[in-house]
């Protein structure tokens, strides 16, 4: 299963702008991505409910993964790791002014 680790940047964590940013991303992919903390439960990332819910504050390191259900040979791989990715550098770059 492809997964790749990020630290959420944005001075209020995934929450209200930053956490739709970070979900229309998400589901921009087409791909089922889940992100967790360390000791909690992967949510679907492209569920703003989810993601808010699940408290993400800043300075959260965070995993961002794919289900190896969802790939389709080395091409569905590496569109997977090209999306996380992305959403990772989404993450750290949000708390940037």
């Amino acid at each position: 299963m492809p997964t790749q680790k990020a630290v959420v940047t944005a001075t209020v964590g995934l929450h209200a702008r930053p956490a739709a940013v970070f979900v229309r991303a998400a589901t921009e992919t087409g791909l089922p991505v889940t992100i967790r903390k360390p000791g909690a439960e992967d949510v679907d990332a492209t569920s703003l409910l989810q993601v808010m819910t699940a408290d993400f504050p800043v300075g959260c390191e965070v995993e961002l993964s794919i289900s190896d259900a969802a790939l389709e040979g080395t091409h569905g791989w590496r569109k997977a790791e090209e999306a996380l990715g992305s959403l990772c550098r989404l993450l750290e770059s949000q708390g940037a002014s």
